[in-house]
């Protein structure tokens, strides 16, 4: 089975239009990890931006340093400063600005818009989800299997979380991210016990 996701396949696809802006920002002096900290930062006045009630300024901000995410990586690739300490730090903070984009959605859905208690457990089942989808790799990878497989991997859910705020179709958004980011989870689950039973069979 092919372990390859979406989110996969347009790194691959946009590499050759990053590799320049990555190198160029090398040239500035930053480092992968600072870029990493930078786009938490990005994260965390987004998610300031939104409580405060701007949702469309929200947006353009996770936009513009949204491929921070994937700059990173780039430039840790091409200038050799690729480290497991590198790694680690990059999947942390990424845990960390799905928190506060979805805290500042919270705040601003029961505040600004005066939203109920289903739109508070949509956001909550929207952010577990995608903590589950990020676990499930993280353990997979760490016991040696292979596991970026999934119909809705970090980006299609940040694509997914712009879309709602822009369009005010916040809570059906946030159903979709849940339940697909619920099955991603499975999926996953699914394929490592696939290669699981591979290993015990070799």
């Amino acid at each position: 089975m092919d372990n390859t996701s979406f989110s996969d396949i347009l790194r691959k696809l946009t590499h050759p239009m990053l590799l320049p802006l990555a190198r160029f920002l090398g040239g500035l002096g930053l480092t992968p990890n600072m870029l990493s900290l930078i786009g938490m930062v990005a994260y965390v006045v987004a998610g300031f931006v939104l409580a405060t009630g701007y949702p469309i300024a929200c947006a353009v901000i996770l936009m513009i340093f949204g491929p921070l995410d994937v700059l990173d990586g780039t430039l840790a690739r091409d200038s050799g400063q690729e480290t497991s300490y590198g790694a680690f730090l990059d999947a942390t903070l990424d845990r960390y600005e799905e928190f506060f984009i979805y805290a500042g959605l919270l705040y601003y859905l029961l505040n600004g818009l005066g939203k109920g208690p289903l739109s508070a457990i949509l956001v909550l089942s929207a952010l577990s989800g995608s903590f589950f989808v990020s676990y499930t790799r993280a353990k997979a990878e760490a016991l040696g299997f292979e596991c970026s497989v999934g119909i809705l991997t970090r980006f299609e859910r940040i694509v997914l979380f712009i879309v709602a705020i822009v369009t005010g179709w916040i809570d059906a958004i946030l159903a979709v991210i849940a339940i697909l980011s619920f099955v991603t989870t499975f999926q996953r689950m699914a394929i490592v016990a696939k290669q699981a039973k591979g290993h015990e069979k070799s």
